[in-house]
């Protein structure tokens, strides 16, 4: 198999990684040939809009294009759309997209992040039952909720709950089922779940914690209820399914490369695999803000940070992870940012009244900052994003006085370092 095109680097992936990486090489002057292969037909566009201002018509599709159809028209970046790779052939050093096409490479870029994780009960496929990952996947909602009369949300995670919150603004009757015993479970702590619990019930939304689904039911082929594990059946005639995200990594698992919740990669994004990095949602890194474990990230500014270390990598100029991970849910009028990784944390501290509305929720572990949960507390968020990528200790009361801002935080000796623990 003989490639007739050959690019000195392939990006497989046309998200905010693989535009990031393939624009940034382009900023940095690089003079080689660059590929970005997009597996839809769409050109490349932001995804977290999707379950929130698109799905609301908001926003068009313009609002939400990375770049105007003029910059791909004019850009030495050659934009392949309709390109889903299903083969990778490191010892030919090319890729096979699914209609059979090779493409070859010098530099491979893995960006091709992953697909909303299916539910394993009888009726998932039937007609008004859909996810929130593509575009494709948002207009074929967009297209029900005018006739829709009663949704159920799968799944409690930020996708789940910006979905809810969406389709009430839109005047739809919701229902969350989540089968954790609180909302946002895998990503903050109690009190957070707390409000959050809170400001959907307020909003009209009937939440069942602690309920999986057992069938998904219909007529005609098309969903009419949700049974639960609770014995209760739930009507509905639209259905979200929100229960996650699982990696696009079959073709390079399948090639050799070690792959595991995700391919895995080095501090320089580089693969197990000469000359093949792999960046953003699908790939596991080390990272020193989950105290030195392999992780995998689903967030914007995780693919924006693997896109500068595989770019400098390709152009010479090696770097390696450093900025602390932050992440951002919209609800109604909340805005929800977090900045480091609530890992392993021993200690949070409530900085404010969850009542008002407005508070933030700092996270320590042996004393020293880990994280914050920031609820409409942008300044909370901007000045503590340094102390968590600093690591330091600071005073649990200060932390929780909303009237000592966190830029003014004294560190205080980190009782670690006395027995001689890395920062």
């Amino acid at each position: 198999m003989n490639p007739q095109r050959v690019y000195d680097v392939v990006v497989v992936g046309a998200g905010h990684g693989g535009v990031h990486l393939a624009t940034s090489l382009v900023k940095s002057g690089y003079a080689g040939s660059v590929a970005l292969l997009g597996a839809e037909l769409a050109a490349p566009y932001e995804r977290p809009p999707l379950s929130k201002g698109y799905l609301l018509g908001a926003e068009t599709f313009d609002d939400i294009a990375f770049r105007p159809a003029t910059y791909w028209a004019t850009s030495p970046v050659e934009l392949l759309l309709g390109r889903r790779v299903t083969r990778v052939l490191p010892e030919r050093r090319c890729v096979v997209t699914a209609d059979g096409e090779p493409i070859g490479y010098r530099r491979l870029v893995w960006a091709a992040g992953g697909r909303a994780r299916e539910l394993p009960v009888p009726g998932q496929h039937l007609a008004g039952v859909h996810s929130v990952r593509t575009l494709a996947d948002a207009n074929a909602v967009r297209a029900e909720l005018s006739t829709a009369r009663a949704a159920v949300v799968i799944g409690g995670g930020y996708i789940g709950l910006e979905t809810a919150a969406a389709f009430r603004k839109l005047g739809v009757a919701v229902t969350v089922v989540e089968q954790q015993p609180r909302l946002l479970a895998r990503v903050t702590s109690p009190v957070v779940s707390a409000h959050f619990l809170r400001l959907h019930r307020a909003a009209g939304v009937d939440v069942r914690l602690g309920a999986g689904v057992t069938e998904l039911r219909g007529t005609g082929g098309r969903v009419r209820s949700v049974a639960l594990t609770t014995g209760e059946e739930l009507p509905a005639d639209l259905v979200i399914v929100g229960v996650g995200l699982v990696p696009n990594i079959e073709p390079l698992a399948a090639a050799g490369l070690a792959c595991g919740n995700g391919v895995e990669v080095d501090e320089r994004c580089r693969t197990t695999a000469p000359d093949i990095s792999a960046i953003g949602d699908c790939a596991s890194h080390p990272n020193r803000f989950a105290a030195g474990a392999r992780i995998r990230l689903e967030c914007v500014q995780n693919a924006t940070e693997h896109a500068r270390i595989a770019a400098a990598d390709i152009l010479g100029t090696p770097q390696q992870h450093g900025a602390v991970p932050w992440f951002w849910s919209n609800q109604y009028d909340v805005k929800f940012k977090t900045a480091g990784l609530l890992t392993g944390y021993d200690r949070d501290v409530v900085r404010g009244d969850p009542d008002s509305g407005a508070f933030t929720v700092g996270y320590l572990r042996d004393g020293r900052l880990v994280a914050l949960d920031c609820v409409n507390t942008a300044a909370d968020f901007s000045q503590g994003r340094l102390l968590v990528e600093r690591g330091v200790a600071v005073d649990p009361h200060l932390l929780a006085d909303p009237t000592h801002p966190l830029r003014t935080l004294p560190p205080i000796p980190d009782r670690r370092s006395a027995r001689g623990a890395a920062p």
